[in-house]
């Protein structure tokens, strides 16, 4: 079964027909050519996948693309200004070590974004316990905290996304 759904993406109203049993992970991936998510272990585990639907991280492999219908989706690729500039968060990974092989990068930064979102200045154990979700097999997460904390340290940037919500 299919259904049609509208929501905004990155800033962008999107319209789109959806198998009911698509992930979002699959429709960024396979349907809209968005590979900057990745798909880890596809069980909610290693937070490779995660994005931000209305401010709120999740796991992209674990979220039915059908409930994306009225919502706001921020991806990794959303994050970077139309010019292609980094986001503060991605500019301090780079400039950190925070990306090690860049396989669970995206998930991090996102992940830390929302964070960053609901609370501008936060601890160390605030940082750890919003990456609690997110696994890394390259660094013992010392260079992730570190880029976190210098974007902080910074002031983030966002880019601004308009929140688009169906009315019907």
């Amino acid at each position: 079964m299919s259904t049609e759904i509208k929501f905004n993406l990155n800033g962008n109203d999107i319209q789109v027909t959806v198998k009911d049993h698509w992930t979002l992970l699959y429709l960024l991936r396979e349907v809209m050519g968005l590979t900057g998510t990745k798909e880890g272990c596809g069980s909610g585990e290693c937070g490779a996948c995660t994005v931000i639907v209305d401010g709120q991280a999740v796991n992209s492999c674990l979220y039915l693309a059908v409930e994306l219908n009225g919502r706001c989706l921020i991806t990794i690729e959303g994050l970077a200004g139309p010019d292609g500039t980094l986001h503060t968060l991605q500019q301090k990974f780079v400039e950190h070590g925070g990306i090690q092989c860049g396989f669970c990068s995206p998930g991090m930064i996102m992940s830390s974004k929302a964070l960053l979102d609901e609370n501008p200045t936060p601890t160390l154990d605030d940082i750890k316990h919003a990456l609690a979700g997110n696994l890394c097999r390259c660094t013992g997460y010392t260079q992730i905290f570190e880029s976190i904390q210098a974007a902080i340290d910074t002031g983030t940037e966002d880019v601004e996304v308009v929140a688009w919500k169906n009315e019907t």
